[in-house]
């Protein structure tokens, strides 16, 4: 009885050391502790998706993360903050944008550096700014799209045949 108690420790301590280590890897791979470097913020009309721990990309490469995320009171647009790995400079006319890595989400924050000479001191501020594009917006416009396009080839069609009818000589047989 006490063999089989001291088996089933060991194996409880097994698993615990197994579920440390992933959380360990877990840790250290996710950037959960952020990127240390530079702090800029940029303002969105609309940030859907994007959270505060989101990848800061560029060129599809991490190279931060967005560290919060507020409401200016008197703009009434989403204010992000991000940080930018420290050997990175970013010229002033750098733009950002939320983009998304799949239709099931996952978005990100991609910064496109300019060409100025001049480069945004830490804390400034990315003027150049896309905000996320909402998928459902996107199938309303095109299902009502569509349907306008259906209703206007039913009239032209319906216009068509009625002057085809009225056409002949004589009126209608």
């Amino acid at each position: 009885m006490a063999r089989r108690n001291a088996a089933e420790i060991l194996a409880g301590l097994a698993v615990l050391v197994v579920a440390a280590g992933f959380l360990a890897y877990a840790l250290a791979t996710s950037g959960s502790a952020g990127v240390p470097g530079y702090t800029f913020s940029a303002e969105f009309d609309r940030i859907d998706g994007l959270s505060v721990g989101s990848d800061v990309r560029m060129a599809g490469v991490k190279v931060g993360s967005v560290t919060n995320t507020t409401i200016d009171p008197k703009t009434y647009l989403a204010v992000v903050d991000f940080t930018v790995q420290k050997n990175i400079d970013l010229p002033s006319d750098s733009s950002a944008a939320i983009s998304s890595q799949s239709l099931l989400g996952g978005d990100y924050l991609a910064l496109v550096p300019g060409g100025a000479e001049t480069m945004l001191k830490p804390g400034g501020r990315v003027t150049i700014t896309q905000g996320s594009v909402s998928l459902e917006d996107l199938l309303g416009k095109f299902i009502f799209s569509v349907t306008d396009l259906v209703s206007g080839l039913k009239k032209n069609s319906g216009q068509a045949g009625d002057a085809a009818g009225s056409s002949t000589p004589g009126g209608a047989q």
